[in-house]
């Protein structure tokens, strides 16, 4: 086990506590511990290792949900579980009432990708919280580990749909009793078969009151190289960027791919390469490297080489710091997608903004505390803006946010190839572990 030695040792000044460290201390990052549990935690997967599938509802998500249930309980949690899933390990605070500070991430996983996005924020804040329990330190406010439910879009598209709903979206709230996945199951029958039985009203309960957190933390690779190239070992997120979801359908006549003569063609598909092609150029036209812009779905019918697409489905991420820039370009697209249609003879049967949600910023009380963690683990730390999608978008709502992430190789994410060091992964912890413990004392 890696050694991590602190305890509470005076006022800092700035009205909070400084730690101090020696090597007798007895606070420590279980390295091995930590891995063995993402090791088996990602032996429940519906794909053959080193991926890992893990789709919400799923009897592999039940699984997992029942390993994570096991660790908060060995650790003396209170566990509680929301309507459609969310799991909150609680550790009470002497002083119970106030505000507490929470952490957490997700373990839902797409299909064939890796085994650390979000369980490092999950298992990681576990570990984070039994250091400081094998340390002696006592919470002033509660300390909380929260599983969320579903951050992964996979089965019905919605990214974050457990924290969504816990920062308060009556949108999503009245749109899941109308959502059926691929397979044509509703929401709640699929809800129901893992055991979260619930009424279209129940989504309400699921709804957080606004003083119920003094802040969040959530601990998470980067998803991207920067950390690992500059051999920098921490990132303090100070903003997420703001992603939208767009769904565009074209319909053409389709027919035989012999038979049917160029000039008489109305291509479906070649109207939804078209509006890939439109997409790139839009993003690039804004004229910042922050706006991204990708076409992750693109799909024909009928799906034969020999016939002319009659249909197309297209669906559509676009990302960017600043809100008015990405929403410009959303614009674009929808236009292109109009010109397109009229220019080859198709239909535009559908063009939905899915999402179009605003960036966050992370609180800079929060960000102080991270910083100040980083510090007294004499850690290099970078400030950094998180430009992938994370549940700390949601709790920006209702919560103080702040993120900090750590380097993953080659910034390999959403693939069997993701990995994090287990020397990154205990840096990690140990900044969020003297992070909440440095707010739960205020």
């Amino acid at each position: 086990m890696e050694e991590f030695a602190g305890f509470p040792a005076s006022d800092d000044g700035d009205g909070g506590l400084s730690y101090s460290y020696s090597s007798s201390s007895s606070l420590y990052v279980d390295s091995d511990g930590l891995q063995r549990q993402i090791d088996e935690l990602a032996s429940f997967s519906d794909s053959p290792a080193p991926s890992v599938t893990r789709v919400l509802y799923s009897d592999q998500d039940v699984q997992a949900r029942r390993y994570i249930k096991g660790i908060m309980k060995q650790l003396g949690l209170a566990i509680q579980e929301d309507a459609v899933g969310n799991i909150f390990g609680r550790w009470e605070g002497s002083e119970a009432g106030l505000g507490a500070v929470a952490t957490g991430s997700h373990v839902d996983a797409i299909p064939f990708s890796g085994k650390y996005d979000g369980v490092v924020g999950v298992l990681g804040a576990l570990e984070a919280i039994s250091m400081l329990k094998r340390s002696g330190f006592q919470p002033k406010r509660s300390l909380e580990v929260i599983m969320f439910t579903s951050e992964e879009p996979t089965r019905f598209g919605i990214s974050c749909l457990g924290s969504r709903l816990m920062a308060g979206s009556e949108e999503l709230a009245q749109a899941l009793k109308e959502t059926f996945d691929n397979q044509n199951v509703s929401f709640f029958d699929a809800a129901d078969s893992a055991g979260y039985k619930m009424h279209p009203e129940d989504l309400h309960n699921v709804f957080s009151k606004k003083d119920k957190y003094f802040a969040f933390i959530e601990l998470h690779i980067e998803q991207g190289p920067i950390l690992e190239k500059e051999g920098i070992q921490i990132g303090v997120v100070t903003a997420i960027a703001a992603p939208a979801s767009i769904k565009v359908e074209f319909e053409g006549n389709g027919g035989h791919a012999g038979a049917v003569l160029m000039p008489a063609r109305n291509d479906a598909g070649l109207a939804a390469a078209e509006l890939a092609l439109a997409v790139e150029k839009h993003v690039l036209e804004s004229g910042s490297i922050d706006t991204v812009g990708t076409v992750g779905i693109l799909q024909l019918h009928p799906g034969a080489i020999n016939s002319i697409p009659s249909k197309s489905h297209v669906e559509i991420d676009v990302r960017d710091i600043d809100e008015k820039r990405r929403n410009n370009v959303i614009e674009k697209v929808r236009q292109s997608a109009i010109e397109i249609s009229k220019n080859r003879g198709v239909v535009l049967s559908e063009f939905k903004v899915i999402n179009q949600d605003p960036p966050a910023l992370s609180d800079k009380s929060v960000i102080r505390a991270m910083e100040f963690a980083a510090k007294q683990l004499n850690l290099e730390y970078k400030l950094m803006i998180s430009r992938a999608y994370h549940d700390s978008l949601f709790m920006a709502r209702i919560s103080p946010m702040g993120m900090i992430f750590i380097p993953c190789y080659k910034g390999y994410s959403h693939k069997p190839e993701e990995y994090a060091s287990p020397e990154d992964m205990a840096n990690g912890v140990k900044v969020l572990a003297l992070t909440m413990a440095r707010l739960s004392l205020q």
